[in-house]
């Protein structure tokens, strides 16, 4: 019978989330931060989303010129956008009725990390 291991790790030195991808062991805070930041970009509209306003060429997107690209409804736009934010894939800003968006590099990067 083969003998059975423990795997010994030291959690504590293990990056906060995700920064070697999972080249490293998660704890359980890590593993749930990257678990919602994964759910959020599990879906074909988010990803689209997240590529139009990523390609757009001033690096944001105003809600209201998603609706065309995405054929989806407005609500429907809006809760995609604050899943992402929430997520913090997306930063939001206010302009007089409108919010625009922008890509955050720094969870981008993250998400980046995971998948290389």
């Amino acid at each position: 019978m083969p003998r059975s291991r423990t795997l010994s790790v030291d959690l504590a030195s293990a990056p906060a989330c995700c920064p070697n991808g999972l080249a490293t062991p998660l704890d359980r805070e890590s593993a749930e931060r990257l678990s919602r930041l994964l759910k959020a970009v599990a879906d074909p509209a988010r990803l689209q989303v997240l590529s139009l306003i990523k390609a757009s060429p001033d690096g944001e997107v105003c809600q209201c010129d998603l609706t065309v690209p995405l054929a989806l409804s407005q609500p429907t736009v809006s809760h995609h956008l604050r899943v992402l934010t929430d997520a913090g894939l997306l930063d939001r800003t206010t302009r007089g009725t409108w919010a625009w968006y922008s890509v955050n590099a720094d969870r981008l990067a993250e998400l980046a990390a995971v998948l290389r």
